[in-house]
């Protein structure tokens, strides 16, 4: 991924929040057709120190993605945190001399590592349980994979085929206009505080992949902004 300096995101605790606070990755291999795409959530295991190490995830069996063989293949998971349009109108020296232009901002992970499929129910139940527990934490009354009749998840699980990351590299950028001069990051900062136009408009943006009645509130663009240029 291209990445400038002033772009790239390096702070593991960081990187590993986004991931977790928007786990739905598009998991990409070659399958030798050529690449293939798959949408899939996936929990995250790190390291003492918060490092990612390895991603935990499932598929049907009826996924072409589970008849790839068992052998470890490279892939790539991209996990996308909030984003949205940034209009010249929320610059400062657009009064001054005009010479803005829109941009997009936006947060994102790029994951490289070696996949390897996992045929086994324990495990498949134990990646369930993690995810389930990560989803529900903040429901009013969480729900637990025991709630369901333990023959009715056997079935489940022994249809799924499990899926293992081991984390090679890590890449993450947050483009956020740190590239912009005080004046238009303060300007920026004040068209992006809660309430305004501009925050509900990329607040719904990434309020859209919550879960329905869900848990803490997910952070949006302004937040990740007011983090970054208001340091």
């Amino acid at each position: 991924m291209y990445i400038p300096a002033h772009f790239d995101q390096t702070d593991s605790s960081q990187i590993s929040a986004l991931i977790e606070a928007f786990p739905l990755a598009t998991l990409v291999v070659n399958d030798g057709d050529g690449l293939y795409a798959n949408h899939i959530p996936m929990v995250l295991v790190k390291s003492d120190t918060g490092i990612p190490q390895k991603l935990m995830a499932h598929v049907p069996r009826s996924n072409p993605l589970a008849q790839h063989g068992r052998v470890a293949r490279s892939c790539l998971a991209v996990f996308h945190g909030p984003q949205g349009y940034i209009s010249p109108s929320n610059y400062a020296t657009k009064a001054e001399h005009g010479r803005v232009v829109p941009t997009w901002n936006y947060a994102v992970v790029h994951i490289h590592g070696s996949l390897t499929l996992i045929d086994s129910s324990d495990w498949i139940r134990t990646q369930l349980e993690l995810l389930v527990r990560q989803m529900e934490e903040s429901m009013p009354s969480p729900w637990h994979v025991d709630d369901a009749p333990a023959d009715f998840t056997d079935r489940l699980t022994e249809a799924l085929v499990g899926l293992e990351i081991t984390v090679e590299k890590t890449e993450a950028k947050w483009k956020l206009s740190q590239n912009q001069p005080a004046a238009n990051k303060a300007s920026l900062l004040a068209a992006f505080q809660p309430g305004s136009e501009s925050d509900a408009r990329t607040g719904r943006t990434a309020s859209s992949v919550a879960i329905i009645g869900q848990r803490k509130q997910l952070p949006t663009l302004a937040d990740l902004m007011t983090d970054v240029l208001g340091s």
